[in-house]
Parts: structure tokens; sequence; C-alpha cells
């Protein structure tokens, strides 16, 4: 009886596969068509049809996860749904002379289709490091006066939150005393600060950096003295048997006990970091994601500020997963 049930739950497992695969195909053999109608039709019919099923069952199998099959698909059928709504109108007939002149619909603003994102993608990668100018560098040095602000603050903010971190966590006395001013700062935005920082300043990229610092530093600070305070008190216990000083407890014991939650702080500053750097970058002139989405938006360019936001996007996903490798490198189990 169990091998008849493990039997049919095969069957069932390829047959869901095989269904995500055709439909998986059809909908991609159906944008084939939709994009390069206008485009060697016969051409896409007899050789792209074919060559788009394969291509995409050769991509389903060598993922080999429902869970892929059904991610993959859901992209497909959603850059397919956003062409399709993101189409411009027809030209329209009998228009004014005045109409004529501005472009008729051509020139209404409206969300631009994914191609138009693809092919703007395209273009900007291919040469991310171009420097035209104050207003006018590729990406990739946005990226970098990005990643350069984010990682001054963040580091800044270690130096600081981690030993803090260690003595409130050691230290009752020390709790106390610094508890009422971190719940008071806490809670504040980071962009409240801005302005003030600002004219004290003078100096846009520094408040930008102090921003980054000051968001930063409070889940560093919280999770290494909640991390401390959770040691086991045997460990400690056995450190002082061995008449180990504080400062070598610290970083024989303490440290690699509490490691993980430490990372686990870390990880998250990183990640609120990355979220506010945007809004810090916007009176930053010239440089930055942050600024490049607002002159971009200035400029009524929506092709290139959805870039930048995919943009953004991918280099805080790499940031996190760099911090979820140094997680997994730390943890222990007990």
């Amino acid at each position: 009886m169990t091998f008849y049930f493990e039997a049919w739950k095969h069957v069932q497992e390829r047959i869901s596969t095989l269904l995500w695969n055709g439909i998986s195909g059809l909908v991609l053999v159906i944008l084939t068509l939709y994009f390069f109608l206008n485009a060697r039709v016969a051409w896409w019919v007899t050789v792209g049809i074919p060559v788009s099923f394969m291509a995409t069952l050769g991509i389903l199998w060598a993922f080999g996860g429902t869970i892929n099959m059904i991610s993959l698909f859901g992209l497909i059928l959603a850059l397919g749904l956003w062409e399709l709504a993101t189409q411009p109108p027809e030209a329209q007939t009998g228009m004014t002379e005045y109409e004529m002149l501005m472009g008729g619909a051509d020139q209404e603003s409206r969300v631009p289709p994914p191609s138009a994102v693809i092919q703007l993608a395209w273009a900007e990668l291919s040469n991310p490091f171009y420097d035209a100018g104050a207003n006018d560098k590729g990406i990739g040095i946005q990226i970098g006066y990005s990643i350069y602000r984010v990682l001054t603050g963040y580091l800044m903010a270690a130096l600081i939150a981690i030993p803090l971190g260690f003595l409130i966590g050691m230290s009752q006395v020390a709790y106390k005393a610094f508890n009422p001013f971190i719940q008071v700062l806490r809670p504040i935005s980071p962009l409240a600060w801005l302005p003030l920082v600002t004219i004290i300043n003078q100096d846009s990229e520094a408040s930008a950096i102090f921003v980054i610092f000051i968001c930063s530093i409070w889940p560093k600070l919280l999770n290494t003295a909640f991390g401390v305070a959770g040691v086991r008190e045997d460990w400690v216990n056995v450190a002082r048997t061995h008449e180990l000083g504080a400062l070598r407890t610290a970083f024989t014991v303490i440290l690699p006990a509490a490691a993980p939650t430490i990372i686990t702080g870390m990880r998250i500053s990183i990640g609120i970091a990355w979220l506010v750097i945007v809004a810090a970058e916007m009176p930053v002139g010239g440089t930055g994601l942050g600024y490049y989405v607002w002159n971009e938006w200035n400029n009524i360019d929506l092709t290139s500020v959805i870039f930048s936001i995919l943009m953004i996007g991918v280099v805080g996903m790499m940031l996190d997963a760099a911090f979820g490798v140094l997680q997994r490198a730390v943890a222990y189990a007990e």
C-alpha cells in the first residue's frame, strides 16, 4: 500500500512539473510574439517559438524546484502584464496644430514598459563608469559614492556601538546610566537630524554620513548589549577559575559567544543604512544613488528612476547576503 501511495505521489509531482513547464513556455512564447510582432514575424513563428519553448523547459529543468518554477513563471507573467499595461495609446486623429506640435499622445507621461527599462539597463551597465561632468556620471560611479558614504557612517557607528554595547552588557551600572539616553534618541527618525546637521556642518557630504551613522548605531549597540548580557554564566565562571583578566575574558569567551547576536545587529544596521542613504543623498549635489533618483525625477525620466530603484534593491540584496554569509560563519551550536 505504501508503495502505491509513493508511486502516485511521484506521478502527481511529475504532472505538476510538466504543467508548470508548459504554462511557462506558453507565456514566454506569447511574450516573444508580442515583443517581435513587427519584426520578421515569419522567422519568430518558425524559429522563435520552438527555441523559446525549449529554452524555458531547459531553464526550469536546470533549476529543478517547484518554488523556482513558480517564481520564474510569476516573474514572466508580471513582466508581460506590465508590458501590456504600459503601451502608449494609438496616435490621435484630427489633432489641432498645437497638439501636433506637442507630439499628441506620444508625449503623455506614463510608467515606462519593462522593455524600455531593460534597454536603459543594458546601456547603463555597458559603460557604468563614464564621467561626463558634474551631473552626468555612470551608474557604477553613483553606486560607488553611495557605498562609500554608507560604509563610512556604518564603520564609525560600529567603533562606538560595539565597545559601548560590551560595557552596557557587562555592567548593570552602565546599563542604568545609558538606558534613558538610548530610549530617547533611538526612536528619532534619522532624517529628522538632516536639516540640523546640514546647518551646523555646512557640508552635505558630512551630513549624509552622519545620518548613516546615527541610524546604524542603535541596532548594533542594542544587539551587542543583549548578546553580551546573554552569555552563559558558566562560561564566565570557567574563565574566572582560570584567572583570566577582564580583557582576555571579553575577547576569548564573551566575544565568540555573543558574536552571532552582534552580527545580527550589524546585518540589521546595514539594511537600515542602505534604506536611509537614498533620502540622505538627495541634497548632495552630483553623486550618489539618492541624487541620481532625485535628478532623474526632476527630468521626468521615469525609466531611469525605475532602473535606479532596481539597482538600489540589487545592491541592498548583495550587502545583506554578505552579512548573511558572515552570520552563518560565526554561528555555533551549544
